[in-house]
């Protein structure tokens, strides 16, 4: 693959198609973590949302209204904040600032100054702590002898999802360029992921660049998977998932296969993500409502399917981006809300700049 110009519309497209599909998943993502796919199936059942094509209801007294409440349908007029959004906000941010000489020491630096400690979760809180510790050496001389950034990615969560759902901007700023997108999410990764957690940031990353240069979406993947190692359980999976595209009751092949690992690994919701896309092409709400309802870490899979269908050029349909006017929440020091728009402009800024510097 060559670069390409960057298009201004499948950017918006991306930004739009990512928040409104983490907006769909939010509200039942600790319905799905903490109670399975049976009860999230049980809850939009009740609430009449199957298929999951909108917004999801609000059912009073139940666990969401509890939980979710604020994103569910009719509650929300702006996307309320989340740790998916926050991620690819602090990406266009260290871009902004490093471009290609980026690199898992600014990261560090990054979240120390702008990313709330209260804000991370598992592989990301664990690497944080690490970093809090020497937190006064990274700030004044950078990583000093003897304090190894490899330090923080050695914890128990390595190769969950995090890592994953940080990537998706490297790939948008990068199209035609997977290999570049990979290397990209590869260096925020390594903070906090090793193993199967990195490879599946490269691999989104890689997708987001390859789709606006390649023919077909089965391409795309195709492109993308050659960042992934041969033999890892990531490349395995995406394999699995591709496998799956057509074939009935395939969410529950997905669950059988993956039933030991955690809600929230890298692999299974890989495969979810990978299946969802390629099964839905040619519909952005079907895309992110069945990577929704296959349950999971259902904000985050809705964010990366919905972002990277965004990236075929095709409009996001008005009723996922109307009830949040535009208005993106994040819990990033000295933020707040942000615009679409200028995040817009602000991503073709960068894509453009990146391409200057080759």
């Amino acid at each position: 693959m060559n670069a390409l110009p960057v298009d201004p519309t499948r950017i918006r497209n991306a930004w739009a198609g990512r928040i409104s599909g983490c907006q769909l998943g939010k509200p039942v993502e600790l319905l799905s973590m903490r109670q399975g796919r049976e009860a999230l199936l049980s809850y939009l059942g009740d609430a009449d949302a199957l298929p999951l094509r909108d917004y999801v209801p609000l059912v009073p007294g139940s666990f969401v209204e509890a939980t979710g409440r604020g994103s569910c349908r009719g509650e929300f007029s702006r996307s309320e904040p989340d740790d998916d959004i926050n991620y690819t906000v602090l990406a266009l941010i260290l871009l902004e600032k490093h471009g290609l000489d980026l690199s898992t020491e600014a990261v560090a630096r990054a979240w120390l100054r702008l990313l709330p400690a209260a804000e991370t979760w598992t592989a990301e809180r664990a690497a944080y702590l690490t970093l809090l510790e020497r937190a006064h050496d990274v700030f004044a001389y950078g990583a000093p002898p003897g304090f190894d950034l490899g330090e923080c990615a050695q914890n128990a969560y390595n190769d969950w999802i995090g890592a994953q759902i940080r990537a998706d901007l490297y790939g948008w700023v990068c199209p035609g360029r997977p290999a570049l997108a990979a290397d990209l999410a590869r260096r925020d990764a390594a903070l906090s992921h090793t193993g199967d957690g990195v490879h599946g940031a490269a691999f989104v990353a890689a997708l987001g660049a390859a789709i606006p240069a390649a023919s077909s979406l089965d391409d795309a993947v195709t492109a993308a998977t050659e960042e992934v190692p041969v033999g890892t359980n990531a490349s395995d999976a995406i394999h699995f998932a591709c496998s799956l595209v057509g074939v009935p009751e395939a969410v529950d092949q997905i669950h059988g296969r993956y039933s030991d690992l955690s809600p929230v690994h890298t692999v299974n919701n890989l495969a979810i993500v990978v299946w969802a896309l390629l099964t839905y092409e040619d519909d952005y709400s079907a895309a992110i409502g069945e990577a929704v309802s296959a349950g999971w870490d259902t904000d985050c899979n809705g964010a990366t399917v919905g972002g990277l269908w965004g990236l075929t050029g095709r409009a996001i349909p008005e009723h996922w981006t109307s009830p949040w006017q535009g208005r993106v929440a994040v819990t990033l020091a000295g933020i707040g809300e942000l615009n679409l728009e200028d995040l817009v402009t602000r991503t073709v800024a960068v894509a453009d700049a990146l391409t200057a510097d080759g």
